[in-house]
Formats: structure tokens, C-alpha cells, sequence
């Protein structure tokens, strides 16, 4: 079994607490997001845990709980979210510099294999056309040289609850930028290049258009390959169906929870209400079974 932590909110940053908790007692609860009278039992025994994998933007208050992890017999790897957008569309990230140095320190202590750095999501607007992603991604590249092996690239996906926060940066003067498939392959072959000159690969998350020729093939962020390539361990290759039609993840269980995220990305998918995951995660019992 594989388990993800998280798509839905960013464990490392805010739960670490939480969740080794949960790993010294070997299990937790999930909530239906869905329906949320339903419950289920998940062990996270390390008998029964293939591998996790960690999704953040940043891991500084999980790093004191690696050796342990690694004494339990634990595997995981790392999702590392890096970008560098203007305040109104991240408004709580922090200096580039700092966030940098954690994901070095990050690469340091478990290697570089196992921190995949996500570039996404790419926003084209009149604030961060073509030529900001290309400048930016090229001076964060140089910088993360060594400590990662590869890179997902993705669009933004302009979902309804998105579109509501964007109205007020559009109030701003921001305006979304509408690119043709052509430009968009033309600025994913420049990133790619940018990453193969820093010893990277570039795979997409998602995406419906194939950018192999532009140098990105279609990629997992859970994926069966990089697992055996890391571990030496077989897990499943099925595709998960929970996921979009797009997503070519395999097959895991979540343990995160929608609207407990405080970082407030203007952007982000997993949070419908900024201020009530500002609250939740205030009020969060890191003793709870469950998220």
C-alpha cells in the first residue's frame, strides 16, 4: 500500500506532529471528504506501508522526524512544490532564498532521487508571462543542481473555487494570459532544456496535451517506476480511478484532509475556504486520530 501525504493539505509543513502520532500508533482514521459519517481504519504499520510520499512546499518541521522514520523501516519519497509567484498569488511562502535552502537540506539528508521538485502550478498571466517562468525557473534550476534529479511541470487548471479567488487579483489589474498550444510547447521545451543543462528530467502532471516533443512526457507523481528504481520494490502499476481522467498516478491511499491548509495559494484546488483552513488548522488536535 502507498500512502499519500498529501494531496489534500500539506502534512509536512503543518501535521508533522500529527502524523508520527499516528505512525507510533500504527494507524489512523480517514474521513470521507465526501461524506463525512463515513470513516475507515488504515494501518500505517510499516509491515503494511510500501511507501510514502510526501507532498509540500515545505519540510523544515518534518526533518527532525526523518531518522526516526528511517529507524521504523520506513521508504518515502518527497514532492517538493517550488515556485516563485508574486505575493497575491502566494501570500504566505516566504523568502525564495529560505525555501531553497530547505529543499537543499532536504536532498542532503535523504538524496536527490528522493525529492522530486514540482514546478506547478505554471500561471501565465500579465504579471508572469512566458519570459518571468523562463528567467525564474532558470536561476531556480542552477540553484537546486545536484539536489534533484527531475522535475513536473503542470498548468494551472482553472477549476470553479479557483476562479472565485482569482476574481480578486483580476480586481488587481492581473490578467490570465490565454497562449496558443504552440507557445505553450515552445515555453515547456525552453524549461526542459533549462533542466536537462542542470541534470534534470522534466516530466507533465495531468496534462491532456502530450508535450513528449517539447522534451516532458507525460509523468506520476506516485509512480510505480521511480518506487522500484528507488527501492528495489514492486508496487502496483494500475492507474488510480480516483483521480482526473489526465492523472496517470497509481493506485494509493490519502491521509490528508480538504480545508486544512493555512498557506492560502490563490491558486490551490485542495482548499474551498482560506479562512476555515486557517481555522481547522488552528484548532487541530494533533492528537486526533484522524485529520
Amino acid at each position: 500500500m502507498i500512502i499519500s501525504a498529501s494531496r489534500r493539505t500539506d502534512i509536512p509543513a503543518y501535521y508533522s506532529e500529527w502524523l508520527m502520532h499516528r505512525i507510533r500508533s500504527g494507524y489512523c482514521e480517514i474521513v470521507n471528504p465526501f461524506n463525512p459519517n463515513q470513516i475507515s481504519r488504515l494501518s500505517l504499520k510499516p509491515a503494511d506501508v510500501d511507501v510514502i510520499v510526501f507532498w509540500t512546499r515545505n519540510a523544515a518541521p518534518m526533518l527532525p522526524h526523518l531518522t526516526e522514520l528511517d529507524e521504523m523501516g520506513y521508504r518515502y519519497y518527497f514532492l517538493y512544490t517550488l515556485i516563485d509567484y508574486p505575493e497575491c498569488f502566494e501570500p504566505r511562502s516566504g523568502p525564495l532564498e529560505k525555501r531553497l535552502g530547505v529543499f537543499k537540506t532536504l536532498a542532503g539528508r535523504i538524496g536527490p532521487a528522493r525529492v522530486v521538485w514540482r514546478y506547478d502550478p505554471l500561471i501565465l498571466s500579465n504579471i508572469t508571462p512566458t519570459d518571468y517562468h523562463i528567467r525564474t525557473f532558470s536561476e531556480m534550476a542552477r540553484s537546486l543542481q545536484g539536489h534533484t534529479q527531475r522535475c513536473i511541470l503542470s498548468l494551472l487548471d482553472l477549476y470553479a473555487k479557483t476562479k472565485r479567488r482569482m476574481r480578486a487579483v483580476w480586481s488587481q489589474g492581473v490578467k490570465m494570459l490565454e497562449p496558443s498550444r504552440t507557445e505553450i510547447a515552445e515555453l515547456m521545451a525552453a524549461l526542459c532544456g533549462t533542466a536537462a543543462n542542470n541534470a534534470m528530467e522534466c516530466f507533465t502532471c495531468a496534462e491532456a496535451q502530450d508535450f513528449s516533443s517539447s522534451g516532458a512526457p507525460s509523468g506520476k507523481c506516485i509512480d510505480n517506476e521511480l518506487i522500484e528504481q528507488l527501492f528495489a520494490l514492486k508496487v502496483t502499476a494500475r492507474k488510480d480511478p480516483h483521480q482526473r481522467k489526465a492523472c496517470c498516478c497509481v493506485i494509493s491511499r490519502d491521509i490528508g484532509a480538504y480545508d486544512t491548509c493555512p498557506a492560502g495559494c490563490i491558486y490551490c484546488y485542495a482548499t474551498a475556504d482560506h479562512d476555515r483552513a486557517s481555522r481547522h488548522c488552528r484548532e487541530h488536535n494533533p492528537l486526533s486520530t484522524s485529520l
